[in-house]
């Protein structure tokens, strides 16, 4: 072999180290970003997961509203004004204060207790009657009556023998409030398997293209 074949075949032999060489470096870069795109995908896998057992796990039993807001609540009591105050009464034929709470949500499709007993346990609390939103529940003396907060400082409610139900000033304080009850919320939670699929989503999409380089 001549000096100059000898050189030639050495430049062919170091231009195939080259590629070599290139090859194996992109493939090694194309498993660490596979193999990244597998990690993260995993992780959101696992926090998906995780939001939306933990979502499951700390969301309170409560009456199903539909889509019900407090202003029908307001509207729906507003219908019975004038009908007479009845012990046990629940229609318009005369009702209590409790059974004109039950009876204007189930019209809403809300199933509420029919006592002021268990009444006063649905929902989530409010702090204050400043706070109070139509359609909030108002009991008072320890559990011995409920009223429908109107909005405007005014509430309805059947209050006893002798008289009907009526729209009316709210007469009391927070001092004489037992509990003030929102049974409708402020408005409509986003699902937790909402995010949780977002996120699932946006792993795989990152996953699958790191996987077709």
């Amino acid at each position: 072999m001549t000096m100059i074949a000898a050189m030639s075949r050495v430049s062919e032999i170091q231009a195939t180290l080259v590629q070599l060489s290139a090859g194996a470096s992109s493939q090694k870069t194309a498993a660490t970003t596979t193999a990244a795109s597998a990690n993260t995908f995993a992780d959101a896998l696992a926090t998906a997961s995780s939001a939306a057992s933990g979502a499951a796990a700390v969301t309170p039993a409560a009456p199903s509203t539909g889509g019900a807001t407090g202003t029908d609540v307001v509207d729906g009591a507003k219908k019975y004004l004038g009908v007479p105050y009845v012990f046990g009464g629940e229609d318009a034929s005369g009702m209590d204060c409790s059974g004109l709470v039950q009876t204007v949500y189930a019209e809403l499709g809300i199933d509420v207790p029919r006592l002021v007993s268990g009444q006063m346990k649905i929902g989530t609390e409010v702090g204050s009657l400043a706070e109070a939103r139509p359609g909030d529940l108002i009991v008072t003396a320890g559990g011995d009556h409920i009223l429908i907060y109107a909005g405007d400082n005014k509430v309805i409610h059947a209050p006893y023998e002798g008289r009907t139900v009526s729209l009316v000033e709210a007469y009391m304080d927070d001092s004489e409030i037992t509990t003030i009850r929102r049974v409708i919320p402020d408005a409509p939670a986003a699902p937790a398997s909402t995010a949780a699929g977002s996120q699932l989503s946006a792993a795989l999409a990152s996953f699958m293209n790191g996987a077709a380089r």
